[in-house]
């Protein structure tokens, strides 16, 4: 019986950290099935918010009991941006009339504060060293899982759960093609790769820390994962932080090590090699000089990037960028392109109408002569729907309203640019805010973490690259609104601002 009361007391007196490390599982493992789909939208009510939210419910009870205590570093922080926040939605909803739908402006709110939520749970868990190095051990086992269901994913034909359109949010179990880019656990291939650019760091700063030589298997499998989602942002995110991180710490032979498995592991996927040539090519496009549209001469499959319609126009002729054997192969095929669109325009206008043999070939000459080719560089379609869509629909409601921007869900559901999404949404207020909270944080624990022993100068370099490696990502992905990465992110702040409260507070 005092076994069994010993044992209740213990789970009492440890129960929040019980659920945050259950949190630290399930939030990466657990594919985003939807309970409930929400109206307009394909964000739903997934398990992960009911976890979070009995857990919140949890840690008030056992603070009203004086079981743990809440950690209150930049609590007013937090209140300033979350308050700025649903400033952002009242005026987008009742003055600025930017929010269509209300309950949606409401709920992009509260995601923020759901999210940000976890740091201060995560913080007040830790009372000792020991709390801490437990549940990043178990942050670290739950990376290592992901990284084995992705790469089953990619050679044992493992199924994906994804949330990339409407219709696959709706929770499908989907079997991929092998062209096609793993997401193991994730919502997609981009939140996986940030999910990974962020944790590489932490891990190769861990190893060295611990002296654990087993965490590097870790960090491979990691990196093959990282490689296979085709992700060029998150890999160039990887490069330089980890590449840096190293330097700093003085690795120079694992520096050596890391580069060279890089390239190889870089070099064994020809997905990501094509992508990153085809970001920017050269090619001889045709515009519509009468009506500003664009031809470009491409074969679209799974296997190819395609271009955009965002081009830069080269005075250069092309044999001077183009091999001499590629010239003649180059201007053949434009010609070939050119005869094509025109042929297809005069079968579309016979539809309606008849044409006599003279006005066929009027026509021809005139659809002729109105295309003009022209050397180019071209972005892939990737870039140029960030260039052309998304980033100037972001600028525009930043313009409506500078200070609170046009409100949260003003601008869809991304905008491939956390900064610009930021700014649109939350204005400069808001944008300002969340940036401080990122700052303080890093410095904080940089300071705390540092000052108690030179060995933990390894753990506060891992955190701050890896937090360098997620603000890389987000000018091209919208990282801290993918609810996997942000309950991830805020969770390892949390553990870190904790640990170096903690460290503080003995150095007194």
């Amino acid at each position: 019986m005092d076994k069994l009361l010993r044992f209740v007391k213990w789970i009492d007196n440890n129960l929040v950290k019980i659920l945050l490390s259950g949190f630290i599982f399930l939030v990466p493992l657990w594919p985003k099935l939807p309970i409930r789909m929400i109206n307009y939208t394909y964000i739903a009510i997934r398990f992960e918010d009911i976890y979070l939210t009995f857990m919140i419910l949890i840690f008030i009870i056992q603070l009203i009991r004086k079981k743990i205590r809440l950690t209150t570093t930049f609590l007013w922080l937090f209140i300033l941006f979350w308050i700025s926040v649903f400033a952002s939605t009242v005026w987008g909803i009742y003055f600025g009339k930017t929010i269509d739908f209300y309950h949606l402006g409401y709920l992009h709110a509260l995601r923020r504060v759901e999210y940000m939520s976890v740091f201060f749970i995560a913080a007040s868990v830790i009372k000792n060293r020991v709390d801490f190095f437990h549940l990043i051990k178990f942050f670290f086992f739950s990376v290592f899982l992901v990284s084995l269901y992705g790469l089953g994913q990619k050679f044992l034909g493992f199924p994906a759960v994804q949330t990339m359109n409407p219709e696959y949010a709706k929770g499908y179990i989907l079997s991929l093609t092998p062209e096609a880019r793993i997401s193991s656990t994730f919502a997609g291939h981009y939140d996986l790769a940030s999910y990974l650019a962020f944790v590489i760091p932490l891990i190769i700063s861990f190893s060295f820390f611990l002296k654990k030589r087993f965490y590097l298997i870790f960090y491979i499998l990691a990196l093959f994962v990282l490689t296979y989602t085709s992700s060029r942002i998150s890999f160039v995110a990887y490069a330089i932080t980890v590449f840096l991180l190293l330097i700093f710490i003085r690795k120079y032979f694992f520096l050596i090590f890391a580069i060279i498995l890089t390239a190889l592991v870089m070099f064994s996927s020809g997905d990501l090699i094509n992508r990153f040539l085809k970001t920017v090519q050269f090619k001889r496009i045709l515009v519509n000089e009468k009506t500003g549209s664009v031809y470009i001469n491409q074969n679209v499959t799974t296997k190819e990037l395609p271009a955009g319609s965002f081009y830069v126009k080269v005075e250069k002729p092309p044999e001077q960028i183009l091999p001499t054997e590629a010239v003649a192969t180059e201007v053949a095929k434009i010609n070939t392109f050119k005869e094509m669109i025109v042929e297809q325009k005069v079968i579309e206008v016979k539809k309606n109408k008849y044409l006599s043999p003279k006005e066929t070939n009027k026509l021809i000459a005139s659809l002729s002569a109105e295309l003009t080719a022209i050397n180019t560089f071209v972005s892939d379609i990737s870039f140029a729907t960030r260039l052309q869509i998304e980033w100037p629909r972001a600028i525009n409601a930043f313009n409506r309203n500078k200070l609170l921007g046009s409100g949260p869900s003003s601008i869809t559901e991304a905008t491939d640019n956390d900064y610009l999404r930021w700014l649109g949404e939350t204005g400069l207020l808001g944008t300002t805010l969340f940036l401080m909270i990122l700052f303080f944080i890093n410095r904080y624990v940089w300071l705390g973490v540092k000052k108690f022993s030179k060995e933990n100068k390894l753990i506060a370099y891992g955190f701050t690259f890896a937090l360098i490696a997620l603000l890389i990502n987000a000018t091209y992905i919208d990282v801290f609104e993918a609810s996997k990465m942000a309950y991830t992110f805020w969770t390892v702040a949390g553990l870190f601002t904790g640990y170096s409260s903690l460290l503080s507070s003995r150095t007194k």
